[in-house]
């Protein structure tokens, strides 16, 4: 199979699936090695598709396909509290799509989540967890911004509502 067919192939495979798929899944489907599908992926992103790396694999953002307000908002927590702040968040329904730091050294820095369920929230504090990886916002002080998708600006408001009785948004 040719480089373009592939990628091709790779690109319809994560735009039909709403969830991650790995490059280890589609390696072995493609019949090829994990490291031609990390290529692959990257070359398609540097011709404007966009597709993020999730913990669980690759994937076409969600919040950017459906007709959502898409708003950020800034917080502040301890890591202990990260699983509560994302159960917040997701409890009312809406998606957080990524988290931001703004480092001294490097700028700004993006992790894409895409958090959109308690089993997701969990799946993520547990990776956190069982391994030696600090959370961004630990580079902070516990300062961070998330991209959350919602249906409305009504929910978002409802959601930054929650986020402040909690305690986790960031007031300056």
């Amino acid at each position: 199979m040719d480089a373009a067919l592939r990628r091709g192939k790779i690109l319809e495979a994560i735009s039909r699936n709403k969830t991650p798929i790995s490059a280890s899944s589609l390696a072995k489907n493609l019949q090829v090695s994990r490291q031609v599908i990390v290529g692959d992926i990257a070359l398609l992103r540097a011709q404007g598709h966009e597709i993020i790396a999730t913990a669980r694999g690759y994937m076409i953002p969600e919040f950017k396909e459906a007709n959502h307000y898409i708003g950020k908002i800034a917080c502040r927590h301890s890591p202990e509290s990260t699983g509560m702040e994302l159960y917040t968040i997701v409890d009312l329904g809406a998606v957080v799509a990524n988290v931001i730091v703004d480092h001294e050294l490097y700028g700004e820095i993006t992790g894409q989540l895409n958090i959109k369920s308690r089993e997701d929230a969990d799946a993520f504090i547990c990776r956190v967890e069982s391994s030696e990886i600090k959370l961004l916002s630990e580079l902070t002080m516990g300062l961070h911004l998330h991209t959350i998708s919602c249906r409305d600006k009504v929910h978002f408001e409802k959601v930054c509502q929650a986020l402040d009785a909690a305690g986790y948004l960031f007031k300056g």
